[in-house]
């Protein structure tokens, strides 16, 4: 579940191994190319933290975070 705090959206993912972690990232490397919009992120070994924010609006969580991270939930199913 995405939580908002400070501006952003943060979730944090857990997969079996670091494989699947790292499929996942490249996963939503090529969902934020498409949409124009990147997250700040990072990996350790099984986890990947996100975090969204918009930049350009005062870094704060604008419906394109929203939108994102709906859409990266959809990766999982």
């Amino acid at each position: 579940m995405w939580n908002e705090n400070n501006n952003k959206l943060s979730r944090t993912f857990i997969f079996k191994d670091f494989s699947e972690a790292f499929a996942f990232m490249t996963r939503v490397a090529l969902l934020a190319e498409v949409h124009g919009h990147h997250p700040d992120w990072s990996n350790t070994w099984n986890k990947v933290h996100i975090d969204l924010s918009t930049h350009d609006a005062g870094n704060t969580v604008t419906e394109k975070d929203k939108k994102l991270a709906r859409e990266i939930d959809d990766l999982l199913k």
